[in-house]
C-alpha cells in the first residue's frame, strides 16, 4: 500500500476515535459545564465530519480508491450514527429539555439506524444478482448532511445554557427544522433504495 492510499485509509478510520473523543468530552461538559469543553468537543465532532468529506475526495483525486475504503467508509458512518444520535437523546433528557424534543430525536435515531440496516440488507440481496450497489445521490446527500445535523443539535445542547436567553428559541427551532428535514430525507432515501432493489428481493423470495 502506497503512502497516499495509507493516508486515505487512516483518515477514514480516524472517524471513530474522533467521534469517541467527542462523546467523552460532551459527557464531561454535561457534568462540569464550561464553554471551553463544549468547543473542544465541537472541534472533535467537526474533524470527524471532515474525514468523511476528504477521504473519498482524496482517494478519487490520487486514484487510490480501494475495496477496503469502499467497505470501511459506510461502516465508519454507521458507527458515527450509533454513537452520536443516542448520545444527543441522552443529553436532551439529562438537561431536562422538552419531552417532545427528546421523542423527536429518539424517533430520528431509530429511523436513521433502521434505514441503514434495511438498505444494507437490500444491497446484500442485490449483490447476489450482480446489481450495482454503489451509493445513490440521495444517500450521499443524507450522509453529508448527517454531520452538520449532529453538530447543530450538539451546539444547541452544549451552549444554550451559557448564551443569552433570547438565543434559546431560535437555536431550538433551527434544531427542530434540521431534524425534521433529515427525517423526511431519510424516509425518501429509504423509499428510493427499496424501490431500486425490490426486483432483486422478489427474485430471492421466489427461489425455492
Amino acid at each position: 500500500m502506497n503512502s497516499k492510499a495509507l493516508f486515505v485509509n487512516v483518515l477514514t478510520f480516524l472517524r471513530v476515535p474522533l467521534t469517541l473523543l467527542w462523546l467523552c468530552l460532551a459527557i464531561l461538559q454535561e457534568y462540569r459545564g464550561g464553554i471551553a469543553l463544549a468547543l473542544w468537543a465541537g472541534l472533535a465532532l467537526f474533524l470527524s465530519g471532515i474525514t468523511d468529506l476528504f477521504d473519498g475526495m482524496l482517494a478519487r483525486k490520487w486514484n487510490v480508491v480501494s475495496t477496503l475504503g469502499k467497505m470501511a467508509d459506510p461502516l465508519m458512518d454507521k458507527i458515527f450514527y450509533v454513537i452520536t444520535f443516542p448520545a444527543l437523546v441522552w443529553m436532551i433528557v439529562h438537561q431536562g429539555e422538552s419531552e417532545s424534543h427528546a421523542l423527536l430525536m429518539l424517533g430520528f435515531s431509530i429511523l436513521y439506524l433502521a434505514r441503514d440496516l434495511w438498505v444494507t440488507f437490500m444491497r446484500s440481496i442485490g449483490t447476489m444478482y450482480g446489481a450495482d450497489v454503489a451509493a445513490m445521490w440521495i444517500g450521499k446527500v443524507r450522509t453529508a448532511l448527517s454531520f452538520p445535523c449532529a453538530g447543530c443539535v450538539y451546539a444547541y445542547l452544549a451552549l444554550h445554557r451559557s448564551l443569552p436567553a433570547s438565543w434559546d428559541f431560535p437555536m431550538l427551532v433551527a434544531c427542530w427544522a434540521f431534524e425534521i428535514f433529515m427525517i423526511a430525507l431519510t424516509i425518501v432515501s429509504l423509499f428510493t433504495y427499496s424501490c431500486a432493489y425490490a426486483p432483486y428481493l422478489k427474485k430471492a423470495l421466489a427461489q425455492k
